[in-house]
C-alpha cells in the first residue's frame, strides 16, 4: 500500500511538471508573438502571469520535499525526485526568459533597425518543440529521445548566429539604433538559452535511468528583461 501511495504521489508531481511545462511553452510562444506584433498589452499580461509559473514551481518543489522527507527513497526513486526538482527549476527559468522577451517588447522603440522577425519566430517554435518533447521523454524516461533532442539545438544556435549578424550589422550601419539593438540581442539570446535548458532536461532523463550525468551542451547564463 505504501508503494502504491508513493507512486500515486510521483504521478501527481509528474502531471504538475507537465502542466508547468505547458505554461512555459505558451508563455514563450505568446512572448514571441507579442514581440512580432508589438502587442504591449499581451506583453504586460505575460509579465504579470509569470508569477503563476513561479507559484507552480514552488508548489512542485514543496511536494517533492515532502516525499523526500517522509518516504526516504533510494536509488531510482531518489534520482527521479532529485531530477524533478531540477527540472522544475529549469522550467521556471525558461518562464523568466519569456518574461524577459515581454519586457523588451515594451522597452523596444521604433527605429530603422532591421529586425529578423521570421528567424526569431522560428527560434521560438523550435525551442518550444524541443521543450515539449523533452518533457515527454523525461516523464517516460525515454533515453533514446533524450539523446536525440539536443542535436536540434544546433539549428537554434544557427538561427541565433544569423540573427546576431543581422542585428550587429544594423548597429554598424546606423549607430543610432544601438540601444534598441541591445534589447533585440537579448530577445534572441533568451530563446537560445531556453533551448540550452531543454538540453539540461534531457541530461536529467539520462541520469534517472542510468545514474550517470552526461554533459550534452549548454552553460549557465543570465537573463535580461
Amino acid at each position: 500500500m505504501a508503494r502504491e501511495l508513493f507512486e500515486r504521489k510521483i504521478k501527481q508531481i509528474q502531471d504538475e511538471i507537465l502542466l508547468l511545462g505547458s505554461m512555459v511553452e505558451q508563455a514563450t510562444l505568446d512572448s514571441v508573438t507579442s514581440f512580432k506584433d508589438r502587442d504591449i498589452q499581451t506583453a504586460k499580461a505575460l509579465i504579470e502571469d509569470d508569477q503563476n509559473i513561479n507559484d507552480k514551481r514552488f508548489a512542485i518543489e514543496n511536494a517533492i520535499l515532502i516525499l523526500l522527507a517522509t518516504q526516504q527513497p533510494l536509488a531510482h526513486d531518489l534520482r527521479l525526485l532529485a531530477a524533478m526538482l531540477l527540472v522544475a527549476n529549469e522550467l521556471e527559468r525558461m518562464g523568466d526568459y519569456a518574461k524577459g522577451i515581454a519586457n523588451n517588447t515594451i522597452r523596444l522603440g521604433i527605429s530603422d533597425l532591421p529586425i529578423p522577425y521570421r528567424d526569431i519566430e522560428k527560434m521560438g517554435e523550435l525551442a518550444v518543440s524541443m521543450l515539449h518533447r523533452s518533457l515527454s521523454a523525461f516523464i517516460s524516461e525515454d533515453i533514446s529521445q533524450a539523446l536525440a533532442i539536443p542535436h536540434e539545438d544546433d539549428e537554434v544556435d544557427a538561427l541565433f548566429n544569423k540573427c546576431y549578424r543581422t542585428i550587429v550589422n544594423g548597429m554598424i550601419a546606423n549607430p543610432a539604433t544601438i540601444d534598441d539593438a541591445s534589447l533585440l540581442l537579448w530577445v534572441v539570446h533568451n530563446l537560445e538559452r531556453l533551448a540550452d535548458r531543454v538540453v539540461n532536461i534531457c541530461e536529467r532523463t539520462v541520469f534517472i535511468k542510468s545514474g550517470e550525468m552526461m554533459e550534452m551542451d549548454g552553460s549557465e547564463d543570465e537573463v535580461e528583461g
